[in-house]
């Protein structure tokens, strides 16, 4: 019997276009994407057990139009039993003269190059392919797989067919081909089936390849019957909030494609179970059109922040921060606070724990011995040392054992750590470290590690903040993707203004008129007066990435030369190194996986 190969009419969509897409952009239309439908005949069902190919048929169609078919038999070199061929009709002497596998699957592969792999009981067929292909020493193609088999155990019920064999499905769905146990024409049975079977999934809301391929998983039919929330949304970039029956915001989130993104959280590819419980208490979906991404993310945070989710566990109480503050005071000292003031101190932070900022002022009291103890003291204070002035640890100025003048020498010396230069923070613990470790207690030098650590991006955070938000207004600019450019005015470190510029108009008009319409923004006390931190720090990774242009700075955008955040560099590097080093040194960071009872 002879071989015959029609190559394909177009290329498929391949995985290497698919490893490009976010998250957020999932959902290729089923109508855009090349499918290869698959069939196998073998000399028995398993090819561990040394069972061969006999015949591989294959169909290659997109939207509906068959691009190109593959047919061939295949030279088991052994006896094909005997049930086998009255099952096939495929004989001994009809394979003698075929190729053998080895030529047989390179050919084949190149014909289903860049589509989608559909087979009905694709295990079957798709684990003999690979098989021989690891014999033969070829790297499997990543191919995307379709099962029809169990697609239609999802979609078919007994009152539509009496089981799920490829026969049974063929008559229910008027095939043109009658399946007959030979590889192509039940390659071309399985393609009417996959018609049928997308013909109606697209009454449920099915119309792209990931839903598809998900669909066979176990979602709620509950679940399903909400697709229709995400019907009113716009193929837009911008903010989504889900509601319950009483509109409570559960749940806020951020997308590139609001219509694509919010259906995937009804079909199997969501398989975060909060989310499945969340999206059985939504009643309803709300989008918010934005002009950038940027734009989104920083809605996105505002709107947790006012409104605190349930369902968000990252942004919902930026006010649950800590700062370290330097007080202003006649004898100055190191507090924890919760908001920053406008009364002249310095701050530095904020600090998403407690902890986190204890390890800092541990370290600030390290270098610098200014007194620990609370509440204010007077000018001349005469009162009686604590243990830590006994043991030199702090100047003492309770019972007058520092004239002002010299605390407030090391007071200066404080400020300029926090503001401008770690130098002296960072020499005195790993002075501390270095002689720790020389007495093997290593341990106790990892703990002054730890502080260090926290009072560098502590004061980091600070700096670079601090140089953002005292700038009046920064307009930056950079060209997408689509060759239009995204302007963003910034005020005080807070997003005041987005938007993109049209087609055919004028750059420097549009940008005025975008910096008069944005929103007023007036400077407050410390280093994130106009804005939470967390949109500052988005703000400013936007404008230091790569291809930003500067419109117009009005202020001074600097941060000390040599601030926290180059020796943080260095800390953050050593750190990089150990842990690849030494990867299971600190077991903290080894977090515990919870496996399903069963």
């Amino acid at each position: 019997m002879s071989n015959t190969m029609t190559p394909s009419a177009g290329p498929g969509a391949g995985g290497k276009w698919e490893s490009q897409r976010s998250f957020d952009e999932l959902g290729r239309s089923l109508r855009d994407v090349t499918f290869c439908v698959v069939d196998l005949e073998t000399t028995g069902g398993s090819a561990q057990g040394g069972s061969m190919i006999t015949e591989i048929g294959a169909v290659k169609v997109r939207g509906g139009e068959v691009l190109g078919e593959f047919q061939t038999l295949v030279n088991p070199h052994q006896a094909i039993p005997a049930f086998i061929a009255v099952l096939t009709g495929i004989t001994d002497s009809m394979v003698a003269t075929a190729p053998p596998i080895e030529r047989v699957l390179p050919q084949f592969l190149e014909f289903a190059q860049g589509c989608v792999l559909v087979a009905h009981n694709a295990p079957f067929d798709v684990g003999f392919l690979k098989h021989f292909a690891a014999e033969q020493g070829r790297p499997w193609p990543k191919f995307e797989v379709l099962d029809t088999a169990k697609l239609a155990r999802r979609v078919i019920t007994r009152d539509d067919a009496p089981n799920c064999k490829l026969g049974s499905l063929a008559q229910l769905f008027g095939a043109s081909t009658t399946p007959n146990h030979r590889a192509l024409s039940d390659a071309r049975a399985t393609v009417d089936v996959l018609h049928g079977l997308t013909a109606r999934l697209g009454g449920l809301g099915v119309h792209t390849l990931e839903e598809l391929q998900t669909f066979s998983s176990r979602v709620s039919q509950a679940q399903r019957k909400k697709r229709h929330l995400a019907e009113q949304l716009p193929h837009a970039p911008g903010v989504y909030l889900f509601r319950d029956d009483r509109q409570r915001v559960l749940y806020v989130g951020t997308s590139k494609d609001l219509r694509t993104r919010v259906r995937s959280y009804f079909t199997a590819s969501e398989t975060r179970s909060r989310m499945g419980e969340m999206v059985g208490l939504a009643a309803s979906v709300t989008g918010i059109e934005c002009a950038t991404p940027l734009e989104a993310e920083v809605r996105e945070l505002r709107l947790i922040g006012e409104h605190k989710p349930r369902y968000n566990r990252r942004s919902r109480f930026p006010e649950r921060v800590h700062w370290v503050k330097l007080t202003v005071e006649p004898w100055p000292r190191l507090s924890l606070v919760r908001q920053v003031l406008d009364d002249g101190a310095e701050y530095v932070g904020p600090f998403s724990s407690k902890k986190v900022a204890e390890r800092s002022v541990a370290a600030l009291h390290e270098a610098f011995p200014v007194r620990q103890c609370s509440g204010r003291m007077a000018k001349v204070p005469s009162m009686t040392p604590c243990a830590l002035g006994e043991m030199g640890r702090c100047l003492s100025p309770c019972d007058g054992s520092v004239t002002p003048e010299a605390y407030d020498g090391v007071v200066h010396e404080l400020r300029t750590a926090l503001v401008q230069a770690p130098d002296a923070v960072i020499g005195s613990l790993s002075h501390r470290m270095t002689a720790l470790a020389a007495e093997e207690r290593f341990e106790d030098a990892g703990s002054f590690r730890d502080r260090l650590a926290a009072f560098l991006r502590g004061a980091a955070r600070t700096q670079r903040l601090r140089a953002l938000t005292r700038c009046p207004e920064i307009v930056a600019a950079r060209r997408d993707d689509d060759g239009r450019w995204a302007v963003h005015v910034v005020r005080h470190g807070r997003l005041a203004a987005a938007g993109v510029i049209p087609a055919g108009a004028h750059a420097g008009q549009w940008v005025q008129e975008l910096q008069a319409s944005a929103e007023s923004v007036s400077p407050g006390p410390g280093p994130t007066p106009s804005a939470t931190a967390e949109e500052s720090e988005k703000i400013l990774r936007w404008l230091e990435s790569p291809g930003v242009r500067l419109v117009h700075v009005e202020g001074e955008w600097t941060c000390p030369v040599g601030g926290a955040t180059k020796h943080l560099r260095v800390h953050d590097a050593v750190n990089e190194s150990r842990a690849n080093l030494v990867p299971f040194d600190d077991r903290r960071s080894i977090r515990p996986v919870h496996q399903p009872v069963r």
